[in-house]
């Protein structure tokens, strides 16, 4: 598990728009390593993880772009069904993937929490709560006593 850091880019939800993002970021050798697209009514939010954050700056700068960086976790996940299941307790905003190796290695999903810090130190127990405390259950009590 590390911190990564994410682009949010705003771009105009026109043909051509996330095109040019792309061929901005290759001209400066950015690779894109994982790409979310959230398509609204006048524009579309982009959020990447790219090998050179910063140098991603310049092209989407000069090009009157707007990007907002943020950290999200990067979890590496066995690529099998079921493994997205351990919960880090915290509040996920979003949560998006990629599987550089599919079917021969582990998968990336990358998470925008409430709060890394926590989130980190619960991951990292495995999803469970700490020691004395018992995990809220998110079972309704009428469902859990049928």
């Amino acid at each position: 598990m590390r911190v990564d850091k994410q682009l949010s880019v705003f771009i105009d939800n026109n043909p051509g728009s996330l095109a040019a993002l792309c061929r901005d970021l290759a001209a400066h050798a950015v690779n894109i390593e994982a790409i979310r697209v959230a398509n609204l009514v006048d524009h579309a939010v982009v959020r990447l993880i790219v090998s050179d954050p910063r140098g991603a700056e310049q092209p989407i700068g000069e090009a009157g772009t707007l990007a907002i960086v943020h950290e999200v976790l990067a979890v590496e996940l066995p690529d099998r069904p079921g493994a997205i299941e351990r919960r880090a307790r915290v509040n996920i905003d979003y949560r998006y993937g990629s599987s550089r190796t599919a079917g021969r290695g582990p998968a990336t999903v990358f998470l925008r929490v409430s709060d890394v810090a926590k989130a980190k130190r619960s991951l990292k127990s495995g999803g469970r709560p700490p020691a004395g405390r018992a995990a809220a259950s998110t079972v309704p009590p009428s469902v859990r006593a049928r």
